[in-house]
């Protein structure tokens, strides 16, 4: 058995599971690396076996391991659900409420609707976790996800208040004047790099634009606004982050193939609490009336 601290036991074994090494699982834990270490190992003496292989990749679970990470699964799943059935009957508009999105939404979108939001709710803090992978709404996370997406995660409940439309942008001191502006083939792309490999917007660049004609590769949507803007070449852009940028030019209509929808979601669990109930109907209402500025129809006269 576990001695007396059980459960701060396990979460140490189970951070070391998931992230692979003593000093992600620290950083996660908000620890330092030697009591990552000194826990693991008091884990390992009150159960009598060894947990972890040290390898050249990082720390491996053991058989023994394997058997006391399926317990402490079992043990995160029943307390992350007692919390949130006893989260969901709190209907106080106040305390804390983690938000997670993609980083355009973080800094370009929604700063001035949280901003609305908090003069109407003083006492509520958001803490807005920008993040390109979810973070998991079911181990509380986060209690709210705002995301672009066709295919929102079964788990979740929510609704798509808008759709996110995206199409090809130059700088306007790239582009200059006359319809040679708009040729693709006169002018670099900005693409994004291969951990976006499997989203709409580079399946559209892999099919429309040579590889030979990227010059400039980022690993976000944001650095992708910024290189365009800079003038570092075109690039397929959200609609409702440039069209009202003098800074920027739209070459043609938005890409259907790229299209996103923008969803609000939550745990089923804590659609009922009253931060998040608060939370999600103010921001439905908020981009649901910026529809055509998200959608593509709010274009800057060229």
């Amino acid at each position: 058995m576990v001695g007396g601290n059980n459960w701060d036991d396990l979460r140490y074994l189970l951070a070391v599971a998931r992230h692979g090494s003593l000093s992600a699982a620290a950083r996660v834990l908000g620890v330092n690396h030697s009591t990552v270490l000194r826990r693991v190992t008091a884990l390992e003496q009150a159960m009598g076996a060894q947990l972890f292989d040290k390898l050249p990749g990082g720390y491996a679970l053991t058989a023994a391991g394997e058997e006391m990470h399926r317990v402490a699964q079992k043990m995160e799943e029943d307390l992350t659900a007692a919390n949130r059935l006893l989260s969901g009957r709190d209907t106080q508009i106040r305390g804390s409420l983690r938000v997670t999105t993609v980083d355009i939404l973080t800094l370009y979108i929604l700063p001035r609707h949280i901003a609305a939001f908090r003069r109407i709710h003083p006492d509520l803090r958001v803490d807005l976790m920008a993040a390109e992978a979810s973070l998991s709404l079911t181990r509380r996370e986060a209690d709210v996800a705002i995301r672009a997406t066709n295919r929102p995660p079964e788990n979740l409940v929510g609704r798509a208040v808008s759709g996110l439309a995206f199409a090809v942008y130059g700088a306007a001191c790239l582009l200059g004047q006359g319809p040679e502006a708009e040729d693709f083939d006169r002018h670099p792309w900005v693409g994004l790099d291969e951990s976006f490999d499997h989203t709409n917007l580079a399946r559209w660049m892999k099919r429309t634009v040579p590889a030979s004609a990227i010059g400039y590769r980022v690993n976000s949507v944001a650095g992708l606004v910024e290189a365009v803007r800079a003038g570092v070449g075109l690039g397929l852009l959200p609609c409702g982050v440039v069209d009202r940028d003098p800074a920027f030019r739209r070459i043609g209509a938005p890409v259907p193939e790229a299209d996103a929808k923008l969803w609000l979601l939550t745990h089923e669990d804590l659609r009922h609490m009253g931060r998040v109930r608060a939370f999600l109907d103010f921001m439905a209402d908020a981009l649901s009336r910026e529809r055509d500025l998200l959608e593509g129809r709010c274009r800057t006269a060229a």
